[in-house]
């Protein structure tokens, strides 16, 4: 008598495959979402770095700039012109 396809050593082997298969896929999709919230979190933390030096670079060369003109303005004028 033979048995049914179900129980035939060739479809356990299969559906054993194919389950560590989808294990295998399912554990990648996982790493790959992990992998992509920790550079989300990096790209957020280096674009904040980012903007933090640049307003620092601004506001130095703003004040550079008003200081040397009101150095300009509070210069004494000479009469030599």
């Amino acid at each position: 008598m033979l048995l049914p396809p179900l129980f035939c050593p060739f479809t356990a082997a299969r559906i054993a495959g194919l389950q560590a298969t989808v294990l295998l896929l399912l554990t990648l999709l996982i790493k790959a979402r992990v992998q992509i919230k920790a550079a989300s979190a990096l790209g957020l933390f280096l674009l904040a770095l980012q903007t933090l030096v640049f307003l620092a670079a601004a506001g130095a060369l703003g004040l550079v700039g008003i200081g040397g003109a009101a150095l300009v303005m509070n210069r004494p004028q000479s009469s030599e012109a």
